[in-house]
């Protein structure tokens, strides 16, 4: 596979770069009374207005021949046809597969959709269970509190997709499930999350693929010893802790019985695997009718992504504007402000989904890369963020590439819908403030207007003056509903996707991360006052002593 910098169009891309660098964005739309409805487009009920970047027609038809040049239409059938394209693990690539409709997917000659349609069903017939108080725990109480404990995929993707579906209003009625989520190895978090649950309503969902994660095995003895010293009865481990792995045994050995166990497959990766049984707490938070919801959304944007000509396809679209404003215009991070406190997680969930997936060195043979990969990708909910970090975009000397998220409608019934204009406007209004800026002299008449006389005016106009120029997407939905969230991920993931097929890297491993994983092995034991530790690097040992000089005080 040829280096991405050696094909024909990627020289030409760059010669556009230094073209546009000296014409502002603003410009462009003075000179192109078309340029929003050009670079707009609709499916699946997302709407994408990408004419807030810095590029124009040319520059469109360049990066679609570079996809044309990494034969990019061939890799899209690739990963829907269960071809093994993650090649340094020897892997199809089938979470579109889990949301899919259809009844024949053949992996390695096994037919893989009648075994997801038998998981969504087993689903179906818990969650109505136990949201329906069916499920009965040890002293025959119904569930009213699900703890999930996973890291990574197994926590990221389900808990961003419950806190932005579930319904506030219906938490105290019947079925209502209030679900949290615990990750992280700190003991503060499980602390906090069990303070105040009941042990005899709560139900706890492990999810792991390999069972084997140090971070929610740890958690996951820690919440069954807290159960046992609550009921005193090991028995009902069984009623009060359900799986969902691919390791059956590792399951057992925990002591949740094999029918407690909820399947998914060495096909669907970690951070792709909300769609699958790992969605169980989405489920049960928010009903199985909003998961399969969820579901369609998502498959709804795989068959435009599957079908649509290259120049009409959204996900290849947000690609390619992504790797413009990498590569070309060396913009190294990426602000993703979703205008919507439903989706508080979305940038975490997205940093996971996209850093772990492109932040590769090296391509699929081997070869170094030889361009710029991930973006750094971070954000938080508008408004919020407007009054944190969004002094830096307007006049920090470090370019930032944007996207804004919002729905046009609040929360369907929502009490507080009045305040919806307001944080809608305030969405527009970053975008157009990072794309037209301020001059000086602008700046100084606003002053001037306001009182001041013209030199003071003057004075801090400098201070006041905004360059502009700064790139953003803008996506918008009417509301956010279960098919909307589930096209919105559906969409970044296909995005992911196309960006490491034109960089030429896997973007379904991740070794980078099992290097600290392994040290930390080492390291668990080398805290232990009582053994001898490891030689480490003087700053690693260093440290190691001072802890175990505290933990032998």
């Amino acid at each position: 596979m040829p280096n991405v910098s050696s094909l024909k169009n990627w020289p030409l891309l760059e010669a556009s770069a230094a073209e546009l660098k000296s014409a502002s964005i603003a410009s462009q739309f003075e000179q192109d009374s078309d340029r929003f409805s050009r670079y707009t487009l609709e499916t699946a009920g997302l709407f994408l207005d990408y004419s807030k970047n810095q590029l124009d027609d040319e520059v469109m038809t360049r990066l679609h021949d570079l996809a044309g040049e990494r034969n990019l239409v061939d890799h899209i059938k690739a990963m829907f046809a269960g071809e093994p394209i993650n090649a340094t693990e020897g892997r199809a690539v089938l979470h579109t597969a889990l949301r899919s409709q259809a009844d024949d997917l053949v992996v390695d000659g096994i037919n893989v959709m009648p075994a997801v349609h038998e998981v969504l069903a087993r689903m179906k017939q818990f969650v109505q269970q136990v949201r329906g108080g069916g499920w009965q725990g040890v002293t025959g109480k119904p569930v009213t509190d699900v703890v999930n404990i996973g890291i990574g995929g197994s926590d990221l993707g389900p808990k961003m997709v419950a806190e932005a579906l579930v319904v506030p209003q219906l938490d105290s009625q019947p079925g209502g499930l209030k679900v949290h989520f615990v990750s992280n190895v700190d003991g503060e978090q499980l602390l906090a999350t069990l303070a105040g649950l009941n042990a005899e309503t709560t139900l706890f969902v492990i999810t792991s693929k390999t069972f084997t994660t140090a971070e929610t095995l740890t958690n996951a003895r820690s919440a069954r010893r807290w159960f046992v010293d609550q009921t005193g009865d090991e028995q009902g481990v069984d009623k009060h802790f359900v799986a969902v792995s691919c390791n059956a045994a590792a399951v057992t050995d925990f002591g949740i019985a094999e029918v407690n166990r909820f399947e998914f497959w060495d096909w669907v990766g970690g951070r792709y695997s909300l769609w699958s049984a790992v969605g169980l707490s989405i489920a049960l938070a928010c009903g199985m009718d909003a998961f399969e919801a969820l579901l369609a959304g998502a498959e709804q944007m795989d068959e435009h992504f599957r079908t649509a000509p290259l120049a009409e396809n959204m996900p290849v679209i947000l690609a390619l504007v992504g790797i413009w404003n990498r590569n070309f215009l060396d913009i190294p991070s990426l602000m993703v402000m979703p205008y919507d406190q439903r989706l508080a997680s979305f940038p975490a969930y997205l940093q996971q989904c996209d850093m772990e997936s492109n932040g590769k060195s090296v391509t699929l043979d081997g070869q170094p890369v030889g361009v710029k990969t991930a973006p750094v990708i971070w954000g938080a909910p508008g408004t919020n963020g407007q009054h944190a970090y969004m002094q830096l975009l307007h006049q920090g000397n470090e370019p930032v590439a944007s996207d804004f998220i919002v729905a046009l409608q609040p929360r369907q019934n929502s009490p507080f819908a009045e305040h919806h204009p307001l944080l809608v406007a305030n969405c527009f209004a970053q975008a157009e403030a990072l794309m037209g800026g301020r001059t000086a002299d602008e700046a100084a008449a606003t002053q001037v207007a306001a009182g001041y006389t013209l030199m003071d005016a003057q004075t801090l106009a400098v201070h006041q003056a905004l360059p502009g120029s700064h790139p953003s997407n803008m996506l918008l939905m009417d509301l956010l509903t279960p098919a909307t969230l589930g096209a919105l991920i559906a969409l970044y993931e296909h995005k992911i996707f196309v960006q490491g097929v034109i960089w030429g890297i896997n973007s379904f491993d991740q070794w980078g991360v099992e290097l600290g994983k392994q040290l930390a092995k080492t390291l668990i034991t080398d805290l232990d006052p009582a053994q001898t530790p490891a030689l480490h690097d003087g700053s690693t040992q260093g440290l190691v002593n001072r802890f175990r000089a505290v933990q032998a005080r």
